[in-house]
């Protein structure tokens, strides 16, 4: 097989999209709901698990963490599965399609049962429920989330025109995170006080039927947050479904026709694994992510703790209101870092572009010692817009930067295998996720802090709390610079790169 050269062409690189290059902006809209299963189906369980285990049913934060850490197990069977799966599947609707149909529609109806607990259950009851539904929700996600994945990178051959479909995607991303920010608002609100199975349909009626139920429980009263994220978790599944189908309708696979029926050998799952494992730029991005991801990871509880305990001084629906805005915050802020940071990207290059968001994240978590301030709560929406601006423009040139490495791979092996990458990328990129945040309940420990001072913590638990806050993600993001450095795929080199791929099997 040729090798990309890894100096710029003779000719200067252009910034201009070809037009049969670029993709249709409803079906970038239509690729963009995915992130509706990605945010709810992924992420939503996480950010629920301390305030319904630990706050409302008193699980150890460090047993709920462990369950969260492994699951990673799972997943290391069932993202490769997909993965590869989807890479060797032909059927009439495509190779990525049917498998994001079915996986959106289970993922949505079954994502209340992850809940489905109750009052009085043992430490160890609650424990290995944890393990046992997360075990199997997850590959009920990797079906859906591969392909998805996978599809991202097929969409256009364009450079520039890969960051444009992945600034959509991020932009409507924006929605499903009010969604993650508003879970713990919605578990701790007065319609939720003195809720229980016999009189949880009228409860959700009022909902629906009265603005006075959306307000925070009353002081002194406690809300029956369990029976209240299962309501939740409802809500948002069926949205799930109805964005399944919506996302299935709209996208198309460009590369299928062309490249993958009747002419691409089915892969052998090991092969193409240890194929992936060797693949610089690929484990070059693979260490960026990780060291962003784990970092922030490692801090989330930590927020959401300094929210509750340290600004608001242990009043839950207080803190709960705050996270709300906070999310409003990032939403907002998120959607003007993703025009900026491509902006930057589109003139001087991903890898530039990538920097710039790197530096300005190491900015804000410095100021994150002064956005959380009891005197000033209304900074704290700063601290979580400013991260998510960061992490907008970080997610946005990552998803850009991944479809340039499968080029390259192409190259050296002949093969689209957007799968297998896919499948690498995330697994290897959740279990750092998830061993930030189980490592974020062994973090939240060592600082002092204890659920049963409530808003009494001592002066040392919240000084750590605020200082991990802080010095985590930065160490985080000076690894991730370095991988940077390190990542070789200019656009000059992946212009080089498509002028011999378009050489050897013609324009896609």
């Amino acid at each position: 097989m040729s090798q990309p050269t890894t100096s710029a062409p003779v000719s200067a690189p252009s910034n201009v999209t070809a037009p049969e290059d670029r993709v249709p902006i409803p079906q970038k809209i239509g690729y963009g709901l995915g992130t509706v299963l990605d945010m709810w189906g992924h992420w939503l369980y996480p950010t629920l698990v301390n305030q319904v285990f630990n706050i409302g049913l008193g699980l150890s934060p460090a047993l709920a963490s462990t369950a969260i850490m492994l699951n990673r197990v799972f997943d290391a069977f069932s993202d490769p599965l997909f993965g590869w799966w989807s890479d060797n599947t032909r059927t009439r609707f495509g190779r990525r399609r049917p498998f994001m149909l079915v996986g959106s529609l289970i993922a949505g109806i079954c994502l209340p049962l992850l809940f489905w607990v109750h009052p009085g259950w043992s430490q160890s009851a609650y424990f290995w429920f944890m393990v046992v539904s997360s075990a199997i929700y997850i590959p009920v996600m990797s079906c859906f989330y591969m392909p998805y994945v996978s599809l991202g990178a097929e969409l256009t051959p364009d450079y520039h025109e890969r960051t444009s479909v992945m600034s959509y995607k991020y932009a409507v991303q924006k929605f499903p995170e009010l969604g993650l920010f508003f879970a713990a608002q919605f578990t701790t609100m007065a319609i939720w006080v003195g809720a229980n199975s016999t009189n949880v349909g009228a409860r959700v009626l009022h909902l629906f039927t009265s603005l006075n139920a959306w307000g925070p429980a009353p002081a002194g009263t406690k809300p029956n947050i369990l029976l209240a994220a299962q309501v939740y978790c409802g809500i948002l599944g069926l949205l799930m479904v109805v964005a399944g189908i919506v996302l299935f309708l709209t996208v198309r696979e460009r590369y299928y026709d062309k490249l993958v029926v009747g002419k691409q050998e089915r892969l052998g799952l090991v092969a193409s694994i240890k194929q992936t494992a060797t693949c610089k730029p690929f484990l070059l991005l693979i260490g960026m992510r990780l060291a962003y991801g784990m970092g922030l990871s490692m801090v989330g509880t930590l927020g959401y703790y300094d929210t509750v305990y340290y600004v608001c001084r242990g009043d839950l629906a207080a803190g709960a209101g705050w996270n709300f805005w906070m999310g409003v915050s990032g939403m907002v802020l998120g959607f003007a870092g993703i025009p900026t940071f491509t902006a930057v990207a589109h003139r001087l290059g991903k890898r530039h572009g990538m920097r710039a968001v790197m530096l300005t994240a190491i900015g804000v978590f410095v100021g994150t010692w002064w956005f959380y301030d009891p005197l000033r709560p209304w900074l704290q929406p700063l601290a979580s817009g400013f991260i998510a601006f960061t992490g907008a423009g970080f997610w946005t040139l990552d998803g850009s930067m991944l479809a340039d490495v499968i080029d390259y791979d192409e190259l050296q092996t002949g093969q689209r295998r957007e799968g297998v990458f896919a499948s690498a990328a995330s697994w290897i990129m959740k279990c750092g996720m998830a061993l930030g945040a189980g490592t974020a309940g062994f973090i939240l420990a060592s600082t002092g802090f204890d659920v049963a001072l409530e808003g009494n913590q001592t002066e040392h638990a919240l000084f750590m709390m605020r200082f991990l806050l802080a010095l985590i993600p930065i160490i985080g993001l000076c690894l991730a610079l370095w991988a940077l450095t390190k990542f070789p795929l200019t656009h000059a080199v992946m212009i080089d790169i498509r002028q011999k791929l378009e050489a050897r099997r013609g324009k896609v």
